[in-house]
């Protein structure tokens, strides 16, 4: 029943939040084109200022765990290139296949991450889980970019794709924190306050402008990838890379930020570059929606199976 609460208590702010997008949209206090302003926003500002201030208070003195980092970069990309070389035998539109299959290996590792590895372990082991994001997060970044613009339609620029990657806010404000970490470049007090206050607005505005845009009419054009996409985060990837992982050795907290990363529902980021970057951001939206809210069941399930085996 803890584990179940702990989860509906992830989830369901983000639900909340989206309904009251939603709601706002339903009543005319803004329309589609303040939504895809204040997307455009969001996406250039207030993301990569609350990943650069995630990955710049990592603990660096927490454990660190090579192996750990090598075995998630190695399932992500994993993951990645499977998903590369199925979804287009089973989905012939170029943009969906770009949102499905950023839907199915990119998680909301940074809203998801912490505060169950807090409620599992305690604040004093989740130095491990903030390495992690530091190096996973800015790697799903970069291979969204990637998917995006190759499934962009036409064409694949590679000129065009580099420059894409390399300019990405997000990214950009990765390296920038983890350089800054690296380094141990301090940045002054009110400056650190005044990036952590702004960056409080990233993910409520995030989920806010999704239920807005979010049409349920548009369910029944997308049934396909909608099943596909919550089947494959949800089920999938973490019913084939959490046993490998087990196999590998791996217990405890180290286990289970390799669970949250693996079964953690859609980053709720996908659908904002989806938006920027031309790709199905309805479909992208729908599999956000759909994963958090099925997450709460399948969440549950997998932290309750590692506790009864006692690998967690």
């Amino acid at each position: 029943m803890e584990n179940l609460i702990l989860s509906i208590n992830v989830v369901l702010p983000l639900f909340l939040t989206m309904s009251l997008g939603y709601v706002l949209k339903k009543l005319g206090l803004f329309d589609t084109h303040t939504l895809n302003k204040m997307n455009n926003v969001c996406f250039k500002s207030f993301l990569p200022l609350l990943l650069f201030f995630n990955i710049y208070n990592t603990d660096l003195d927490g454990s660190l765990n090579f192996r750990l980092m090598a075995v998630a970069v190695i399932i992500i990309f994993s993951i990645f290139l499977i998903l590369v070389f199925i979804i287009p035998k089973i989905e012939k539109d170029n943009k969906t296949r770009g949102a499905l299959i950023q839907g199915v290996f990119r998680s909301n590792f940074v809203i998801f991450g912490i505060p169950v590895t807090i409620s599992l372990f305690g604040d004093k082991s989740i130095g491990v889980t903030s390495l992690l994001i530091a190096v996973i997060v800015p790697m799903f970044n970069v291979l969204s970019v990637v998917i995006l613009e190759i499934f962009r339609g036409g064409k694949v620029n590679i000129k065009h794709m580099i420059k894409s990657v390399l300019t990405n806010p997000l990214i950009i404000a990765s390296f920038i924190g983890l350089t800054m970490l690296i380094l141990n470049i301090n940045i002054p007090t009110f400056l650190h306050k005044t990036i952590g206050d702004i960056s409080k607005i990233a993910t409520p505005l995030s989920l806010i402008i999704l239920g807005g845009s979010f049409s349920f009419s548009a369910i029944k054009g997308h049934i396909k990838p909608i099943i596909l996409g919550v089947c494959g985060k949800l089920i999938l990837v973490p019913a084939i890379f959490l046993p490998i992982s087990i196999f590998l050795g791996f217990r405890n907290v180290e286990l289970a930020s390799l669970m949250i990363m693996l079964s953690a529902p859609t980053a709720v980021s996908s659908f904002t570059m989806a938006q920027q970057m031309d790709s199905d951001s309805e479909l992208a939206g729908q599999i956000v929606v759909f994963t958090s809210g099925f997450s709460i069941i399948t969440v549950f399930l997998i932290i309750f199976i590692l506790k009864q085996n006692n690998l967690i």
